[in-house]
């Protein structure tokens, strides 16, 4: 295992080859995540839900809501066209190549198939290996790099439903606060803890400060967790720049929605992704950016 690691160490644009080709393959996985995770999580609900209600239905004579749904996670059942629904062979399910090869459609149905699976799958690749670019061989890179996956599935779930599930923030964030009992970690045990400590508390105020104001909800508590994921993995110093990062990407974009979409100002738009670009910019830049802007102000 020292010899890999080493041979890695100095033939780096291997290690950087092997982490992209590699996540072209998480990249078509996280692709299912996103797509039947939120469903998973309706399912468990809608069982929950009539389980709590199951004594009330019996004493009316309800039967509604009582049918059983078949077996569905993340294996089962297997990815179909969701036009045919004819089961997805193999040759047709290599990431980025086999939608090239497909022109874009089913090759049963001739449906066209969103462009949006190959992106997700070479966006995964080329942040990961970004990622193994700016820390070389090593532990901090391989968390990083998972941490990465995780938070592409998390930005486009909070895209499609506007949720930030728990069963992805917070693994991630226990995630952050174990690593930095390593020597590999950016930070020590102390400055994981404050950091997520302050991640999510800085956010959870200005919900609260915004609600008490205005009576709405300006963000869920996703983003506190998630924030809380950037600050245990870099630090408390790191997040100022992460909520400016996050902010100003948001009202670009949301700008931009209103007048080429023309949107309702009152559009709910998922904060999410706006936090895990800018923390990712921090993870691999942070520090450049910080040290940049602090030299900018002492001239």
């Amino acid at each position: 295992m020292h010899d890999l690691t080493h041979y890695l160490s100095q033939h780096s644009w291997l290690f950087i080859s092997l982490v992209a080709f590699v996540s072209l393959l998480i990249g078509s996985f996280l692709n299912v995540l996103v797509y039947r995770l939120p469903k998973m999580m309706e399912r468990e609900w809608q069982q929950e839900y009539q389980a709590y209600f199951q004594a009330d239905a019996a004493a009316t004579g309800s039967s509604a809501g009582n049918s059983t749904p078949g077996r569905y996670n993340l294996a089962v059942p297997r990815s179909a066209c969701p036009s045919c629904d004819t089961p997805i062979a193999a040759r047709d399910n290599i990431p980025v190549l086999s939608w090239l090869l497909l022109k874009g459609r089913c090759r049963h149905c001739n449906a066209a198939i969103s462009s949006r699976y190959p992106a997700v799958e070479a966006l995964t690749a080329l942040l990961s290996g970004l990622v193994a670019w700016q820390y070389g061989v090593g532990m901090l890179a391989l968390v990083l790099i998972f941490i990465t996956w995780g938070l592409i599935a998390l930005s486009f779930i909070d895209i499609d439903t506007m949720l930030l599930p728990d069963s992805l923030t917070l693994p991630l964030l226990w995630l952050a606060l174990l690593f930095s009992l390593t020597d590999s970690a950016l930070v020590n045990p102390a400055g994981a803890i404050m950091g997520a400590a302050a991640g999510y508390l800085s956010l959870w105020l200005v919900y609260w400060g915004f609600k008490l104001l205005t009576g709405k909800e300006g963000m869920g508590y996703g983003d506190f967790k998630l924030l809380a994921v950037f600050g245990a993995l870099l630090g408390w110093q790191q997040l100022p720049l992460i909520i400016l990062l996050s902010s100003l990407v948001g009202a670009v974009i949301g700008a931009s929605m209103l007048a080429i979409q023309g949107r309702d100002k009152a559009t709910p738009i998922p904060f999410g992704p706006y936090i895990a670009a800018a923390g990712f910019i921090a993870l691999l830049w942070g520090e450049q950016l910080t040290n940049a802007y602090l030299g900018y102000l002492a001239n």
